[in-house]
């Protein structure tokens, strides 16, 4: 026969456990083993491939599959839950791949415009970055940009169109306003495609004399030929 504690650890257990936010089934964890899996198969062996000028980008993953479904049930099913384990696998990756490990470095998330996150409710690429420096250890500043032109989709979009549709689009938050960090800055966003997020945050940037070290993804929409199988 159980034992009251047993029975009372029981039904903790099943009070604390969700579904998968991919597969539905039950979990204690955000995702569930067999989703863990399927995610971990989109990760890339040579995540720093695409590390070089004139914007380095670092990336975790192939933004196709399950890692694709994850990305778009975080930032548009209510699911900022996925966020943690997309910046801790980021962050991991980070610490067996980059050549940077010495060097001090601000971690600044890629900003929302603020109807667009009050809408949404979450920065995704904030939640990323809060897991990622958790990993880490890195320092983290929020608001070292801030989005103050509210853009179209992005999706659909020739690379003109993206780059003209985000021109201007960004401005120095209020963490660098009055102090402009003395180490080079480390961006983070979800994913990866055109560029031309990234380029236009990197050249507000750059033009307050904020020096730009690249660009941590969770994922890549440009194809990496080095890929788990």
């Amino acid at each position: 026969m159980p034992t009251w504690n047993q029975r009372f650890q029981g039904l903790l257990d099943l009070f604390l456990q969700s579904n998968c936010p991919l597969c539905q089934r039950p979990t204690s964890t955000e995702l569930c083993p067999n989703c863990t899996k399927q995610l971990q198969k989109c990760h890339h062996t040579h995540p720093d491939e695409l590390w070089k000028q004139p914007i380095p980008v670092f990336s975790w993953g192939l933004y196709g599959g399950t890692l694709k479904r994850a990305i778009a049930l975080m930032k548009y099913d209510n699911q900022p839950q996925i966020a943690r384990p997309l910046g801790q696998w980021l962050g991991e990756t980070w610490l067996l791949h980059s050549l940077h490990q010495t060097t001090q470095i601000v971690v600044v998330p890629i900003p929302l415009h603020p109807s667009k996150q009050k809408q949404r409710g979450y920065n995704q690429a904030a939640l990323i970055a809060q897991s990622f420096c958790q990993t880490t250890g890195l320092k983290l500043k929020l608001n070292g940009l801030a989005r103050v032109r509210e853009t179209t989709a992005q999706f659909g979009l020739s690379v003109s169109e993206r780059e003209n549709n985000l021109a201007e689009a960004f401005a120095i938050g209020q963490d660098f306003r009055h102090s402009c960090p003395k180490t080079p800055v480390l961006l983070i966003d979800d994913i990866y495609t055109t560029g031309a997020t990234v380029k236009s945050a990197v050249q507000i940037l750059r033009q307050n004399e904020i020096t730009v070290l690249g660009l941590a993804a969770t994922a890549s929409a440009v194809k990496n030929r080095y890929i788990k199988n």
